[in-house]
């Protein structure tokens, strides 16, 4: 295959590309225009030109063009401009041009990649899309299932939804068949594998007493007269998962949060202790939750420490599912697949980056922790992935993907009008998802986008490797910065951790100022200056996220970042959370422009212009 050239793939920061965007924007409108033209040529026109010369017609007509106008001056005056390397805020970017072309594409032909009937093409391509996750995640295609979510959270919700029904599953299993566990305790039956659980349903259905097992399963009698478990996640877990614990009915209070050390990535001692504790007082665990991409931080967990955990507990006779939130950082993992997608090990890795020029010769990355993450993903259960992150799609793009398909069977659902069970069509998406209508848009959007960009390093590897070298070299801008001058006071700016990822978060304090307060009022005042908040984002040089670190959230880890800034502990203790900026650098572009009037030069002397206006 080429090499694959990272600026043709975008329309670009100032439209480089726009004459073949719009080349194939015209040819994409006529050919659809066209297909509705060919079919049945035979039938008359229904809109007759009388119709047309109406002059309630025209004036619809008028009123839709006003109304678009209008639409675009609301759009271009107040949206994000997130395809500018000045935007260092959420995980956004520019989107690829294929995704978005594909998008408006299928848009037209509004398919509903609910049931098949109504998504014959986008359909199997959510299938093939499953499969091809899969195979970048570290899964068997073959074994494993996947689909498109409308984001993250839904395919979290989709993951706890499985662990739920599945750890219940072995206690129906001895209601109907206690043959097939035989005298095993409860606390036992609390504490299969997901496999075995599975191995056991299969023989469930051959003893044809599968839909007595699901009655008695949470899915028919629901978690209210049970303890389902514990949900094990890091402090710097998504908010999904308490709205998931709420809305599946296992309640918040079963929500444990692991702490964080100071890098921000899972503490797996305290995850180890929690365990054993849980043990003790005879609690199961319902599952835990590595992260790969931390939204605040783009901290990645040490999940190969977390599968050798739960098979060190396997051997004593505990286990729980695994599931990993990589809606962030999933995508990422292409980095460390070689042109055939197979896994490459460290040292390989580390030479073939920077020879194929994937990452700059000043990148450090992965560290030997986040390449040994990547390699153990594919142990988990399941994987939430979001395209319209790390993928470079427009939204509304996630995804899950589940390693052994059988598990399917705990969530299917057949709905006469929609679907004929009696087809066995493994098309039949909407029988074992959490939604409902869907469009087939953003999984055309996908498909453009795999089909184009190969899920290894030679594909989306040269893309990520442009945002995680921005991102170390902003990194490294920040730590060399060290402080600014400003009207003879001198101002303080640290990042908070070296990122694993490419989300950079810093703050500012002014030297000698020991009050929590006022650094964080300084920090907001700062981010207010680079936000919507005043006024057309147009206006703004850089345009930057916030987030608060707070000790609710994550403990006491965010007052060692405090007390770096000369604030003492006793502030920390009193205020206890900490106003950080958070830039994520998903941006191909960033790292392109070195020269003395450069973005990444230009920061600095952004950030001195701002507190200027705060402090004068």
């Amino acid at each position: 295959m080429d090499k694959l050239n990272v600026n043709a793939l975008f329309l670009g920061p100032k439209s480089e590309n726009q004459d073949f965007f719009k080349e194939m924007l015209n040819f994409m409108m006529n050919d659809f225009i066209d297909w509705r033209k060919d079919f049945h040529p035979q039938d008359k026109p229904i809109i007759t030109d009388s119709d047309k010369d109406r002059e309630d017609y025209k004036s619809t007509l008028l009123k839709t063009r006003h109304t678009l106008v209008d639409l675009a001056g609301k759009l271009q005056t107040c949206s994000m401009p997130w395809f500018s390397p000045r935007y260092l805020g959420h995980m956004n970017t520019d989107t690829l041009m294929a995704a978005n072309l594909g998008y408006m594409l299928t848009l037209l032909y509004n398919p509903n990649n609910c049931a098949y009937e109504g998504s014959p093409v986008t359909t199997e391509l959510e299938i093939e899309l499953g499969k091809q996750l899969a195979g970048l995640l570290g899964y068997d295609p073959k074994r494993s299932w996947g689909h498109i979510t409308s984001g993250g959270t839904i395919a979290n919700y989709e993951g706890l939804w499985v662990a739920r029904n599945l750890k219940s599953i072995p206690h129906a299993i001895k209601k109907v068949l206690p043959e097939l566990v035989g005298e095993i305790s409860d606390w036992q039956l609390s504490n299969l594998t997901s496999v075995r659980v599975l191995d056991l349903l299969d023989e469930v259905k051959v003893a044809g007493k599968f839909e007595d097992i699901l009655r008695l399963s949470a899915r028919g009698t629901g978690v209210l007269d049970k303890n389902p478990g514990k949900l094990l996640v890091p402090q710097s877990k998504h908010y999904s998962w308490v709205k998931a614990m709420d809305i599946l009915g296992i309640g918040t209070e079963n929500l444990i949060n692991i702490k964080v050390k100071d890098n921000y990535r899972m503490d797996i001692e305290d995850l180890k202790n929690t365990i054993e504790k849980l043990t003790v007082q005879k609690i199961p665990i319902l599952a835990v939750v590595g992260v790969v991409g931390s939204t605040e931080e783009g901290a990645i967990d040490e999940i190969h420490e977390i599968v050798r955990i739960r098979r060190e507990f396997e051997e004593k006779g505990i286990s729980f599912y695994l599931h990993i939130d990589a809606a962030y950082g999933g995508y990422a993992r292409a980095m460390v697949l070689d042109e055939n997608n197979k896994f490459l090990e460290y040292d390989d890795l580390i030479s073939t980056l920077k020879e194929q020029r994937i990452i700059a010769e000043d990148t450090d990355w992965p560290s030997p922790e986040v390449h040994k993450a990547f390699k153990f993903m594919g142990e988990a259960d399941s994987i939430t992935i979001d395209p319209h992150k790390m993928g470079y799609v427009p939204y509304a793009t996630g995804a899950i993907v589940m390693k052994d398909k059988r598990i399917l069977d705990l969530i299917s659902y057949f709905a006469a009008y929609v679907f004929d069970k009696s087809e066995n069509n493994p098309l039949l998406l909407g029988s074992y998802i959490m939604e409902g209508s869907k469009a087939g848009a953003t999984v055309a959007a996908t498909w453009c986008a795999h089909k184009i960009i190969p899920l290894n390093f030679t594909g989306y590897g040269r893309i990520i490797g442009c945002g995680i070298t921005g991102a170390q070299r902003f990194y490294r801008t920040i730590l060399k910065a060290g402080s600014i001058i400003i009207a003879g006071r001198k101002f303080q700016i640290k990042p908070l951790t070296l990122p694993d990822f490419n989300m950079v978060d810093f703050a500012f304090n002014e030297i000698g100022n020991k009050d929590l307060t006022a650094m964080n009022e300084l920090n907001q005042k700062i981010y207010e200056l680079c936000s919507y908040k005043s006024g057309p984002v147009y206006l703004n040089d850089f345009i930057t996220s916030k987030t608060a670190l707070s000790e609710e959230e994550y403990g006491n880890t965010p007052g060692k970042f405090v007390m770096d800034f000369g604030i003492p502990w006793e502030e920390w203790e009193k205020v206890k959370s900490v106003y950080v900026m958070r830039s994520s650098i998903i941006t191909p572009f960033l790292v392109n422009d070195s020269s003395p009037d450069g973005f990444m030069n230009n920061f600095l002397k952004t950030m001195k212009e701002k507190i200027t206006k705060i402090i004068s």
